[in-house]
């Protein structure tokens, strides 16, 4: 099924349209709406997102929203009711998720799940903050800064911009709360080589083919500028400096799933104190959560938040205290999944993580996500990108998307209920220990896989990848609801495996999300240039130098009986030969195009003049 990003956004927006907003443009939320930050922010995306990232789906400028979109929201409200509309739903969005105190708050909510059956979810643990929060809120408060700032400049009502004034005043300050809590969130976790962490960590990255201290001697020289940015210049939200003195101990860095307990507060602000709970996770970094935040983080330094200027001077400094810390983390993992001389760690299916002890291909693709996250963030094209695109082929058929359901098949589970982790420190203090659970694999599968191929400058991988991009959008396309709530919506996994009859579908607003956002990436895809191909483009060469040389002689020859028609049939052959011209180096296919047909029409030119000539 081929990606159409224009057609199939319409139809999401539709469905989205059709599912939240009332007659009049109301906004409904429903009986879990303001339960998670988490939800509400993923559903608002839903929409905001691609406004905000491609022209066409514009909504700020009411005079240039174009008619199939108009369409698509006709639920919303009118040309100019559709704006106004998106300020009151993000204005409300705010208020669900501000405390009492007036602080932003960024609940898990429902979430949240409980790891034993006999338990229950407190009120206390529902409220607490996580990195999915934060880093969706990063998202979200840009895309809506952005929308503000073009959309007051086009309207004259008072009470709008008022409005506008007092939801950029909201939004900044979520903004700068998701991003200190993001930095308090950061872990680095130092262990012995002898504990079983250690134990687990040189199994994983060694694979059994080398002595424990030839690993731990590779990890120390192959880390050891690593350790000293982390050592030096991580100021921020953490204190690590003396842990890292030790050259022979190991370590992991990313993001745990929330604030880390005993956090150091971020005090040196230029904007006004920001609430600071205290922290409640354990020190221990997650790859999904280190995922997660990478995503939210890179928006921070993208070209649209630079051009529109949306961060001011604190949330700057702050902006570039998360940029430190997400290249530490794409380098540090992007180095342990390629460890070694022969072959990857990341190879090696499924992934095993070293503090939770856990393995499943969903960790093998989190991993991946960030190897592809280091790929683009260095614009490598080379031998890695081309492993890569065989490890997310494998990850493809091991989860079911592109390779049928076996009976009884072990890995449903990545789908529904999902794979789960174990949130490390929750269950303290007297509390029930929790879960957090991704649904999302396909999804996330998909959007690696298109990021890789907007990488690829080789067209074989390129190829490749488009082939299984398609054939897992195939895959999510069948999973959307078809009746019910939600419909158009996901997700519904009996759509794509309709022998587990036996599963209700369920409106995701996770799922959905993401599926949005791989529409927004296969929409920057196909906008770029195609990929160029040398030899075609010497080829395409050899033809334009034949084709000008055999029209520069018919230029000189006299002209037939037919003159009209034949000045006509050269000013086009000029035409054309012009644009072939300008399009060689970058589109050279497109110039080979152009040029054969010109030497057609040249030698049936000169063939019709040999004729005229003889009877003469």
């Amino acid at each position: 099924m081929q990606i159409k990003p224009r057609q199939h956004l319409l139809d999401v927006w539709r469905a989205i349209a059709r599912h939240s907003f009332q007659d009049g443009g109301k906004f409904d939320w429903g009986e879990l709406g303001g339960v998670s930050s988490v939800a509400d922010a993923e559903r608002l995306l839903c929409l905001l997102y691609p406004a905000t990232e491609i022209p066409s789906f514009r909504l700020d400028q009411p005079d240039t929203t174009e008619r199939d979109v108009l369409r698509a929201l006709e639920h919303v409200g009118t040309r100019l009711e559709i704006p106004a509309n998106i300020v009151t739903v993000l204005s409300e969005f705010m208020q669900k998720h501000t405390g009492p105190d007036g602080a932003p708050t960024f609940a898990g909510g429902h979430y949240f799940r409980p790891r034993r059956p006999e338990d229950q979810v407190t009120p206390e643990q529902r409220q607490w903050g996580v990195v999915d929060s934060y880093s969706m809120s990063i998202t979200l408060c840009l895309a809506a800064l952005g929308f503000l700032k073009v959309y007051e400049d086009t309207t004259a009502r008072s009470d709008v911009r008022q409005a506008v004034e007092d939801l950029r005043e909201a939004t900044r300050a979520r903004l700068t709360a998701a991003m200190v809590s993001l930095l308090r969130s950061f872990s680095v976790n130092v262990f012995e080589p002898e504990s079983d962490q250690g134990k687990r960590l040189i199994q994983l990255i060694g694979q059994g083919r080398q002595s424990d201290r030839a690993v731990i001697q590779q990890f120390s020289r192959r880390f050891k500028p690593l350790r000293a940015t982390i050592g030096e210049s991580l100021v921020l939200g953490i204190d690590v400096e003396e842990m890292l003195r030790d050259d022979n101990q190991l370590f992991e860095c990313g993001w745990a799933w929330s604030v880390v307990r005993d956090a150091p507060e971020i005090t040196d602000l230029t904007e006004p104190p920001v609430s600071q709970p205290p922290g409640v996770a354990d020190n221990l970094p997650y790859v999904y959560f280190t995922v997660v935040a990478l995503d939210g983080i890179q928006d921070l330094f993208s070209d649209r938040t630079l051009t529109l200027g949306l961060l001011d001077a604190g949330q700057q400094k702050l902006a570039e205290a998360l940029r430190l810390r997400w290249e530490i983390s794409q380098q540090y993992w992007s180095g342990i999944a390629r460890f070694g001389e022969t072959r990857w760690p990341l190879e090696d299916l499924p992934w095993r993580t070293t503090g939770l002890q856990l393995e499943s291909e969903y960790y093998s693709l989190t991993v991946a996500a960030i190897l592809v996250h280091d790929l683009v963030r260095r614009r490598a094209t080379d031998d890695d990108l081309t492993r890569t695109v065989a490890i997310m082929e494998r990850l493809a058929e091991r989860g079911r998307v592109t390779s049928r359901l076996t009976f009884d098949d072990p890995y449903v589970h990545l789908h529904s209920p999902g794979a789960t982790l174990p949130l490390s420190g929750a269950g303290k203090n007297g509390l029930p220990p929790l879960l957090w659970r991704m649904t999302d694999f396909s999804a996330h599968l998909l959007k690696r896989t298109v990021q890789l191929a907007e990488l690829s400058r080789n067209i074989a991988s390129q190829d490749r990848l488009l082939r299984l991009a398609e054939q897992i959008f195939e895959h999510l396309w069948a999973r959307r609801i078809e009746d019910g709530e939600g419909t158009g919506l996901w997700d519904d996994i009996k759509g794509a495996y309709p022998e587990l009859q036996g599963i209700p579908s369920r409106l995701s607003w996770s799922v959905t999300e993401r599926v949005t956002e791989c529409l927004v990436a296969a929409r920057g895809l196909y906008h770029q240039d195609p990929i160029r191909s040398a030899d075609l483009a010497e080829l395409a060469r050899h033809l334009l130098s034949e084709a000008t040389h055999l029209f520069g002689k018919e230029q000189l020859e006299a002209a037939p009986s037919d003159e009209g028609g034949r000045g006509r049939a050269m000013r086009s052959i000029e035409t054309r030969l012009d644009r072939a011209r300008e399009l060689v180096e970058q589109r050279p296919a497109t110039a080979f195009a152009l040029a054969l047909p010109v030497l057609q029409e040249l030698d049936t030119l000169a063939q019709a003049r040999g004729a005229a000539a003889q009877e003469v």
